[in-house]
């Protein structure tokens, strides 16, 4: 495994992601239609939204975001609050349920942050599930690998909400790229990446690459992390919605869609003050052991069977 080009251990067969059964297909099927529906909106209004000032283009963002979960049955669960200063876990605003309306139970939601200092958002990678799911709870230009680039719909989608892109396959471009996320920052943006650099299947967690901390420091902006899971209704950690290995992004979308009261589950800790910290290695260090030291449902783990 390169460390410029990480990769996880992780495969579909491996992690126990399960083929849906017949009896989901009408389900799937509605699920899909639905979905199709709502990215041919967001491609039609993203021109629009792209005009916007920033606090209204991240509430269409948001709106949008919770649309497309709806879209394919995933309920948003969230602890925590993203209002909250460095050195202080959030406590309201929130917290709670998001179902079927796409309202939020437990707290108003908003982010008072949006439009002031940048701020760099990382959490652990498990799904393609994970843009839409922190877009749900704070919009912020992604950090994304050029290939997205080239997706259909979904890079269309990333270009035009100002995705920042990574070549993987060029490590001397990594500089050049490091110094683009910290202009973003010092610009008050908020940018989110994941770490890892692969996506894992959720049972256990690879360690964060610490390039992109570099930004956070040279910027001064204070570091989020956000700790990521999903789960089939009350149970434990779910593969379900992993998209890792040779998994096919039309396989992962289908699992998705057939699948009965997936939860995505967000947990936010305090965010990190740079100056506490060093150097990067540090920062990193710091935001992985935020990130793990979410309840059972967020730890490390095996892959083991299908929940």
């Amino acid at each position: 495994m390169s460390t410029w080009l990480p990769s996880a251990p992780c495969t579909p067969t491996a992690c126990g992601a399960r083929v849906p059964a017949a009896a989901a297909l009408p389900r799937a099927l509605l699920r899909l239609a639905a979905l199709a529906a709502v990215l041919v909106v967001g491609i039609a209004l993203s021109p629009l939204a792209a005009r916007c000032a920033p606090g209204r283009r991240a509430r269409l963002v948001r709106l949008w975001c919770r649309a497309l979960l709806h879209a394919v049955g995933v309920r948003l669960r969230v602890d925590g609050d993203l209002t909250s200063r460095p050195g202080r876990a959030g406590s309201e605003g929130c917290s709670g349920v998001t179902g079927e309306g796409g309202g939020q139970a437990g707290g108003s939601g908003r982010n008072t942050t949006e439009g002031r200092a940048g701020v760099l958002v990382v959490a652990n990678h498990i799904s393609w599930l994970d843009i839409p799911v922190l877009a749900a709870v704070r919009p912020a230009r992604m950090l994304a690998k050029s290939e997205v680039r080239t997706w259909p719909v979904a890079g269309r989608l990333a270009v035009r909400g100002r995705t920042l892109f990574i070549d993987r396959s060029r490590p001397r471009a990594l500089p050049g790229t490091v110094a683009g996320i910290a202009a973003a920052l010092r610009d008050g943006a908020a940018v989110a990446a994941f770490p890892e650099g692969s996506t894992w299947c959720g049972r256990d967690r690879g360690p964060f690459r610490r390039a992109v901390f570099q930004a956070a420091l040279d910027a001064h902006v204070p570091v989020q992390p956000v700790g990521i899971a999903y789960a089939l209704g009350c149970k434990a950690p779910s593969t379900t919605p992993a998209f890792v290995g040779d998994d096919t992004l039309i396989a992962s979308v289908w699992r998705v869609a057939a699948a009965r009261g997936l939860v995505a589950r967000v947990r936010i800790p305090a965010a990190l003050d740079v100056g506490d910290h060093p150097d990067r290695r540090s920062l990193a260090r710091a935001a992985q052991d935020a990130v793990d030291g979410a309840p059972s449902a967020y730890r490390r783990g095996g892959c083991g069977a299908p929940q």
